[in-house]
């Protein structure tokens, strides 16, 4: 667990750090076209809450279907518990996707 904390705190400094980079020159770009930068500033019609709700329902799904998966089957279980819990987190994304997108509002053209 030591060992590979320090290099998943390392890659995501270094992403936290070149997604700042882009976004600023993103930023300056717009600013010296003299668009508007409202495309920043979009609000969801749907709960942040609902998101991580949902994430964290599919993974603990997961959790629950990789237990079944390693009693009921062959399988180790590093891979039944890694790739449900994956399956299911990426479901609970998913329906996240299609809420957000029902209730957004159209864009009149």
């Amino acid at each position: 667990m030591e060992g590979t904390l320090v290099p998943i705190a390392l890659f995501a400094m270094i992403y936290g750090i070149v997604y700042l980079s882009v976004r600023r020159k993103e930023r300056m770009a717009l600013i010296e076209s003299g668009q508007d930068a409202k495309i920043f500033n979009m609000e969801s019609n749907v709960s942040p809450s609902l998101k991580f709700g949902l994430l964290l329902i599919g993974l603990a799904l997961g959790a629950l279907i990789g237990n079944i998966l390693e009693e009921a089957t062959a399988l180790d279980n590093e891979v039944a518990y890694f790739s449900m819990i994956l399956l299911f987190g990426g479901i609970g994304l998913l329906i996240y996707y299609y809420i957000g997108r029902k209730k957004a509002p159209k864009k009149e053209q």
